[in-house]
Protein backbone atom coordinates (compact mmCIF):
# COMPACT_ATOMS: atom_id res chain seq x y z
CA UNK A 1 0.00 0.00 0.00
CA UNK A 2 2.86 2.55 0.99
CA UNK A 3 4.61 1.82 -2.15
CA UNK A 4 1.33 2.15 -4.68
CA UNK A 5 1.32 5.90 -2.70
CA UNK A 6 4.98 6.86 -2.80
CA UNK A 7 4.27 6.00 -6.86
CA UNK A 8 1.34 8.14 -7.13
CA UNK A 9 2.82 10.77 -5.04
CA UNK A 10 6.17 10.45 -7.22
CA UNK A 11 3.73 10.28 -10.16
CA UNK A 12 2.69 14.01 -9.03
CA UNK A 13 5.78 15.66 -8.95
CA UNK A 14 6.06 15.65 -13.07
CA UNK A 15 9.60 14.52 -13.40
CA UNK A 16 11.06 12.19 -15.46
CA UNK A 17 11.79 9.62 -13.17
CA UNK A 18 8.08 9.38 -12.45
CA UNK A 19 7.23 10.04 -16.28
CA UNK A 20 9.71 6.91 -16.61
CA UNK A 21 8.11 4.62 -14.22
CA UNK A 22 4.67 5.29 -15.43
CA UNK A 23 5.68 4.21 -18.61
CA UNK A 24 7.07 1.28 -17.40
CA UNK A 25 4.06 0.03 -16.35
CA UNK A 26 1.75 1.43 -18.83
CA UNK A 27 4.00 -0.56 -21.42
CA UNK A 28 3.46 -4.05 -19.41
CA UNK A 29 0.25 -3.79 -19.11
CA UNK A 30 0.06 -3.36 -23.05
CA UNK A 31 2.23 -6.38 -23.10
CA UNK A 32 0.01 -8.59 -20.78
CA UNK A 33 -3.10 -7.84 -22.34
CA UNK A 34 -0.95 -8.86 -25.96
CA UNK A 35 0.07 -11.91 -24.29
CA UNK A 36 -3.97 -12.33 -23.35
CA UNK A 37 -5.15 -11.47 -26.78
CA UNK A 38 -2.50 -13.31 -28.86
CA UNK A 39 -4.30 -16.42 -27.07
CA UNK A 40 -7.56 -15.98 -26.66
CA UNK A 41 -8.43 -12.60 -28.83
CA UNK A 42 -12.23 -12.36 -28.09
CA UNK A 43 -11.26 -11.64 -24.20
CA UNK A 44 -9.84 -9.00 -25.09
CA UNK A 45 -10.13 -7.59 -28.72
CA UNK A 46 -8.65 -4.68 -30.48
CA UNK A 47 -10.97 -2.12 -28.67
CA UNK A 48 -9.58 -2.91 -25.33
CA UNK A 49 -6.49 -1.47 -26.13
CA UNK A 50 -7.84 2.18 -26.44
CA UNK A 51 -8.05 2.08 -22.30
CA UNK A 52 -4.34 2.25 -22.75
CA UNK A 53 -4.24 4.86 -24.86
CA UNK A 54 -6.68 6.86 -22.47
CA UNK A 55 -4.48 6.07 -19.45
CA UNK A 56 -1.19 7.24 -21.55
CA UNK A 57 -3.12 10.53 -22.34
CA UNK A 58 -4.21 11.17 -18.38
CA UNK A 59 -0.79 10.28 -16.91
CA UNK A 60 1.96 10.97 -19.06
CA UNK A 61 4.19 13.88 -20.79
CA UNK A 62 4.14 13.68 -25.19
CA UNK A 63 7.99 11.84 -25.55
CA UNK A 64 6.70 9.55 -23.02
CA UNK A 65 2.78 8.93 -25.00
CA UNK A 66 4.64 8.47 -28.17
CA UNK A 67 6.73 5.71 -26.71
CA UNK A 68 3.50 4.16 -25.33
CA UNK A 69 1.49 4.74 -28.65
CA UNK A 70 3.71 2.99 -30.49
CA UNK A 71 3.60 -0.02 -28.45
CA UNK A 72 0.17 0.04 -28.22
CA UNK A 73 -0.17 -0.17 -32.07
CA UNK A 74 2.80 -2.60 -33.06
CA UNK A 75 1.05 -4.72 -30.03
CA UNK A 76 -2.48 -4.39 -31.79
CA UNK A 77 -1.39 -4.87 -35.21
CA UNK A 78 0.69 -8.09 -34.24
CA UNK A 79 -2.19 -9.61 -32.47
CA UNK A 80 -4.68 -8.76 -34.88
CA UNK A 81 -2.40 -10.43 -38.12
CA UNK A 82 -2.10 -13.05 -35.96
CA UNK A 83 -5.58 -13.74 -35.39
CA UNK A 84 -6.34 -13.56 -38.83
CA UNK A 85 -5.98 -11.13 -42.19
CA UNK A 86 -6.70 -7.74 -41.68
CA UNK A 87 -9.55 -7.22 -44.25
CA UNK A 88 -12.96 -5.38 -43.69
CA UNK A 89 -14.38 -4.43 -39.90
CA UNK A 90 -10.90 -5.84 -38.75
CA UNK A 91 -9.58 -3.09 -41.28
CA UNK A 92 -11.35 -0.44 -40.02
CA UNK A 93 -10.66 -0.93 -36.31
CA UNK A 94 -6.49 -0.60 -36.77
CA UNK A 95 -7.94 2.57 -38.84
CA UNK A 96 -9.47 3.64 -35.97
CA UNK A 97 -6.66 2.89 -33.84
CA UNK A 98 -4.75 4.89 -35.30
CA UNK A 99 -6.60 8.07 -35.94
CA UNK A 100 -7.16 8.00 -32.46
CA UNK A 101 -3.71 7.72 -31.60
CA UNK A 102 -2.74 10.60 -34.01
CA UNK A 103 -5.82 13.07 -31.88
CA UNK A 104 -4.54 11.78 -28.58
CA UNK A 105 -1.00 12.89 -29.76
CA UNK A 106 -2.21 16.13 -30.85
CA UNK A 107 -4.16 16.80 -28.17
CA UNK A 108 -0.98 15.83 -25.68
CA UNK A 109 1.13 17.92 -27.48
CA UNK A 110 -0.91 20.95 -27.27
CA UNK A 111 -0.04 21.21 -23.50
CA UNK A 112 1.99 23.93 -22.79
CA UNK A 113 2.86 23.52 -18.86
CA UNK A 114 4.83 20.25 -20.71
CA UNK A 115 2.43 18.24 -18.16
CA UNK A 116 -0.67 15.72 -18.58
CA UNK A 117 -3.87 17.57 -18.30
CA UNK A 118 -4.68 16.17 -14.84
CA UNK A 119 -0.96 17.65 -13.55
CA UNK A 120 -1.69 20.95 -15.28
CA UNK A 121 -5.09 21.29 -13.54
CA UNK A 122 -3.83 20.71 -10.22
CA UNK A 123 -1.12 23.08 -10.71
CA UNK A 124 -3.27 25.58 -11.19
CA UNK A 125 -5.88 25.22 -9.09
CA UNK A 126 -2.77 25.15 -6.70
CA UNK A 127 -1.94 28.48 -7.81
CA UNK A 128 -4.98 29.36 -7.82
CA UNK A 129 -5.83 28.60 -4.28
CA UNK A 130 -2.39 29.98 -3.32
CA UNK A 131 -3.27 33.47 -4.71
CA UNK A 132 -7.14 33.44 -3.29
CA UNK A 133 -5.52 32.66 -0.16
CA UNK A 134 -4.57 36.16 -0.49
CA UNK A 135 -7.49 37.28 -0.63
CA UNK A 136 -9.20 36.20 2.31
CA UNK A 137 -9.59 38.63 5.16
CA UNK A 138 -7.57 38.03 7.96
CA UNK A 139 -9.68 37.29 10.87
CA UNK A 140 -10.82 40.77 12.76
CA UNK A 141 -11.05 41.90 16.45
CA UNK A 142 -14.05 42.48 18.02
CA UNK A 143 -16.12 45.04 16.94
CA UNK A 144 -15.74 44.80 12.91
CA UNK A 145 -16.76 42.33 9.88
CA UNK A 146 -15.64 41.81 6.79
CA UNK A 147 -17.31 39.77 3.92
CA UNK A 148 -16.79 39.25 0.33
CA UNK A 149 -18.76 37.49 -2.57
CA UNK A 150 -17.66 36.79 -5.84
CA UNK A 151 -19.48 35.50 -9.39
CA UNK A 152 -17.01 34.59 -12.32
CA UNK A 153 -19.02 35.39 -15.43
CA UNK A 154 -20.57 32.50 -17.56
CA UNK A 155 -19.66 29.90 -14.55
CA UNK A 156 -16.23 29.64 -14.89
CA UNK A 157 -13.73 29.13 -11.68
CA UNK A 158 -11.24 32.05 -12.77
CA UNK A 159 -12.31 35.28 -13.11
CA UNK A 160 -10.93 38.74 -13.54
CA UNK A 161 -12.01 40.08 -10.28
CA UNK A 162 -10.27 39.83 -7.23
CA UNK A 163 -9.31 40.78 -3.88
CA UNK A 164 -5.99 41.03 -1.64
CA UNK A 165 -6.16 42.20 1.83
CA UNK A 166 -3.65 42.26 4.76
CA UNK A 167 -3.61 43.22 8.81
CA UNK A 168 -0.55 44.16 10.45
CA UNK A 169 0.78 42.29 13.04
CA UNK A 170 -0.91 44.25 15.80
CA UNK A 171 -4.27 43.80 14.53
CA UNK A 172 -4.53 47.51 14.22
CA UNK A 173 -4.56 48.10 10.34
CA UNK A 174 -6.16 46.76 8.12
CA UNK A 175 -5.74 46.94 4.29
CA UNK A 176 -7.56 46.00 1.30
CA UNK A 177 -7.78 46.06 -2.84
CA UNK A 178 -10.22 44.76 -4.94
CA UNK A 179 -9.25 44.42 -8.29
CA UNK A 180 -11.29 44.63 -11.95
CA UNK A 181 -8.91 43.13 -14.65
CA UNK A 182 -10.27 44.10 -17.80
CA UNK A 183 -11.59 40.74 -19.42
CA UNK A 184 -14.09 38.28 -18.31
CA UNK A 185 -14.11 34.52 -17.03
CA UNK A 186 -11.12 32.13 -17.56
CA UNK A 187 -10.08 34.14 -20.88
CA UNK A 188 -8.31 36.82 -17.77
CA UNK A 189 -7.57 34.19 -15.33
CA UNK A 190 -3.92 33.91 -15.75
CA UNK A 191 -3.55 37.69 -16.33
CA UNK A 192 -5.66 38.30 -12.81
CA UNK A 193 -3.43 35.68 -11.20
CA UNK A 194 -0.44 36.85 -12.13
CA UNK A 195 -1.48 40.74 -11.06
CA UNK A 196 -2.81 38.85 -7.71
CA UNK A 197 0.86 37.51 -6.80
CA UNK A 198 2.09 41.29 -7.21
CA UNK A 199 -0.13 43.00 -5.25
CA UNK A 200 -0.19 40.54 -2.71
CA UNK A 201 3.86 41.15 -2.66
CA UNK A 202 3.05 44.91 -2.28
CA UNK A 203 0.04 45.45 -0.19
CA UNK A 204 1.27 46.66 3.30
CA UNK A 205 4.45 47.63 2.60
CA UNK A 206 3.70 50.71 0.35
CA UNK A 207 1.44 53.52 0.83
CA UNK A 208 -1.88 53.76 -1.48
CA UNK A 209 -0.60 56.05 -3.82
CA UNK A 210 2.89 54.12 -4.27
CA UNK A 211 1.28 51.07 -4.28
CA UNK A 212 -1.12 51.86 -6.92
CA UNK A 213 1.67 53.43 -8.91
CA UNK A 214 3.41 50.00 -8.58
CA UNK A 215 0.65 48.08 -10.00
CA UNK A 216 0.19 50.86 -12.74
CA UNK A 217 3.95 50.69 -13.52
CA UNK A 218 3.65 46.32 -13.73
CA UNK A 219 0.61 46.68 -16.38
CA UNK A 220 2.15 48.95 -18.40
CA UNK A 221 5.08 46.57 -18.63
CA UNK A 222 3.04 43.52 -19.70
CA UNK A 223 2.88 45.52 -23.45
CA UNK A 224 -0.51 43.91 -23.73
CA UNK A 225 -3.71 46.30 -25.04
CA UNK A 226 -6.10 44.03 -22.63
CA UNK A 227 -2.98 44.68 -19.27
CA UNK A 228 -5.60 47.37 -17.72
CA UNK A 229 -7.43 47.06 -14.51
CA UNK A 230 -9.40 49.31 -12.20
CA UNK A 231 -9.12 49.15 -8.63
CA UNK A 232 -10.05 50.51 -5.21
CA UNK A 233 -7.77 50.59 -1.77
CA UNK A 234 -8.48 51.29 1.30
CA UNK A 235 -7.06 51.18 4.61
CA UNK A 236 -8.82 51.00 8.03
CA UNK A 237 -7.46 51.94 11.32
CA UNK A 238 -9.68 49.19 13.45
CA UNK A 239 -8.79 51.56 16.60
CA UNK A 240 -10.82 54.42 15.87
CA UNK A 241 -12.51 53.54 12.45
CA UNK A 242 -10.27 56.03 10.16
CA UNK A 243 -10.37 55.17 6.86
CA UNK A 244 -8.81 56.08 3.31
CA UNK A 245 -10.35 54.79 0.07
CA UNK A 246 -8.17 55.62 -2.86
CA UNK A 247 -9.73 54.89 -6.42
CA UNK A 248 -8.17 53.84 -9.61
CA UNK A 249 -11.21 54.01 -12.19
CA UNK A 250 -13.33 52.01 -10.00
CA UNK A 251 -16.66 52.70 -9.36
CA UNK A 252 -17.44 55.37 -6.18
CA UNK A 253 -17.64 52.92 -3.20
CA UNK A 254 -21.01 53.46 -0.49
CA UNK A 255 -20.70 54.51 2.81
CA UNK A 256 -23.38 53.26 4.98
CA UNK A 257 -25.16 56.34 7.55
CA UNK A 258 -26.74 54.24 10.79
CA UNK A 259 -29.02 57.22 11.38
CA UNK A 260 -30.49 57.46 8.09
CA UNK A 261 -29.98 53.71 6.84
CA UNK A 262 -28.81 54.89 3.58
CA UNK A 263 -26.17 54.47 1.51
CA UNK A 264 -23.91 57.45 0.52
CA UNK A 265 -21.85 57.44 -2.67
CA UNK A 266 -18.26 58.25 -1.92
CA UNK A 267 -16.20 60.93 -3.96
CA UNK A 268 -12.90 59.16 -4.44
CA UNK A 269 -12.15 58.97 -8.09
CA UNK A 270 -9.10 58.21 -10.33
CA UNK A 271 -7.91 56.69 -13.27
CA UNK A 272 -7.92 53.19 -14.93
CA UNK A 273 -4.51 51.15 -14.73
CA UNK A 274 -2.51 50.24 -17.25
CA UNK A 275 -3.01 53.34 -19.54
CA UNK A 276 -0.98 56.30 -18.63
CA UNK A 277 2.40 55.94 -17.00
CA UNK A 278 1.73 58.89 -14.71
CA UNK A 279 -2.49 58.25 -13.52
CA UNK A 280 -3.79 60.48 -10.62
CA UNK A 281 -5.03 58.98 -7.73
CA UNK A 282 -7.90 61.05 -5.55
CA UNK A 283 -8.29 59.54 -2.43
CA UNK A 284 -11.16 60.42 0.40
CA UNK A 285 -10.93 59.55 4.21
CA UNK A 286 -13.58 59.72 7.07
CA UNK A 287 -14.14 57.71 10.63
CA UNK A 288 -16.45 54.59 10.24
CA UNK A 289 -18.72 54.64 13.62
CA UNK A 290 -19.93 52.11 14.98
CA UNK A 291 -22.98 50.69 12.82
CA UNK A 292 -21.41 52.35 9.26
CA UNK A 293 -19.98 49.97 7.03
CA UNK A 294 -18.26 50.69 3.60
CA UNK A 295 -19.56 48.47 0.42
CA UNK A 296 -17.04 48.01 -2.97
CA UNK A 297 -17.86 46.64 -5.83
CA UNK A 298 -16.87 45.93 -9.29
CA UNK A 299 -18.35 46.94 -12.62
CA UNK A 300 -19.91 43.84 -12.98
CA UNK A 301 -22.52 45.06 -10.12
CA UNK A 302 -23.56 47.68 -11.88
CA UNK A 303 -23.58 47.85 -15.08
CA UNK A 304 -25.81 46.13 -17.85
CA UNK A 305 -26.70 47.04 -21.55
CA UNK A 306 -30.27 48.03 -20.25
CA UNK A 307 -29.10 50.93 -17.75
CA UNK A 308 -26.33 53.02 -17.53
CA UNK A 309 -23.78 53.25 -14.50
CA UNK A 310 -25.77 55.74 -12.55
CA UNK A 311 -29.18 53.56 -12.83
CA UNK A 312 -26.89 50.37 -11.80
CA UNK A 313 -25.65 52.34 -8.41
CA UNK A 314 -28.82 53.49 -7.66
CA UNK A 315 -29.98 50.52 -7.95
CA UNK A 316 -27.50 48.37 -5.93
CA UNK A 317 -27.38 51.63 -3.18
CA UNK A 318 -31.39 50.19 -2.95
CA UNK A 319 -30.31 46.68 -3.21
CA UNK A 320 -27.89 46.97 -0.32
CA UNK A 321 -30.54 48.94 1.79
CA UNK A 322 -32.49 46.07 2.24
CA UNK A 323 -29.97 43.59 2.42
CA UNK A 324 -28.87 44.68 5.83
CA UNK A 325 -32.48 45.45 6.81
CA UNK A 326 -32.20 41.94 8.78
CA UNK A 327 -28.54 42.51 9.58
CA UNK A 328 -25.37 42.71 7.96
CA UNK A 329 -24.43 38.92 8.25
CA UNK A 330 -24.57 37.56 5.39
CA UNK A 331 -25.17 40.56 3.25
CA UNK A 332 -22.43 40.34 0.68
CA UNK A 333 -24.12 37.06 -0.65
CA UNK A 334 -27.30 38.47 -0.20
CA UNK A 335 -26.69 41.52 -2.81
CA UNK A 336 -24.66 39.10 -5.37
CA UNK A 337 -27.63 37.17 -5.67
CA UNK A 338 -30.03 40.08 -6.94
CA UNK A 339 -27.11 40.79 -9.56
CA UNK A 340 -28.77 40.02 -12.99
CA UNK A 341 -26.81 37.27 -15.01
CA UNK A 342 -25.11 39.18 -16.87
CA UNK A 343 -21.86 38.33 -18.82
CA UNK A 344 -19.24 40.25 -16.29
CA UNK A 345 -17.87 38.89 -13.13
CA UNK A 346 -18.80 40.77 -10.12
CA UNK A 347 -17.45 41.17 -6.93
CA UNK A 348 -18.57 42.65 -3.65
CA UNK A 349 -16.73 43.46 -0.43
CA UNK A 350 -18.30 45.07 2.84
CA UNK A 351 -16.68 46.17 6.03
CA UNK A 352 -19.03 46.73 9.03
CA UNK A 353 -18.30 48.58 12.13
CA UNK A 354 -20.49 46.36 14.73
CA UNK A 355 -22.59 48.57 16.79
CA UNK A 356 -21.89 48.36 20.75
Amino acid sequence: MSRARDFVSGWRTGSWRSQAETLAVLCLGVLLSGVVSWHRFDLLPTTSYFVWLLLGMLTLRFQPLLVLAAVVLVVSAGVMVHDGPITGPRGSILATMVVSVALILYQSSQQRSGLPGPLSEALLAELKARLQAQGKVPALPAGWMAQSALRASHGSRYAGDFLVADLTDDGRRLEMVLVDVCGKGSAVGPQALQFAGALGGLIGALGPHALLTAANRFLLRQESEESLATAVHVVVDLHDGAWTVTSAGHPPALRYDATTGQWLLDGARGMALGVVPEPEFRSSSGVLEPGEALLFYTDGVVESRDADLDAGIDWLRETARVAVVRGFAGAARRIIRQVPRGDDDRAVLLLHRVPG
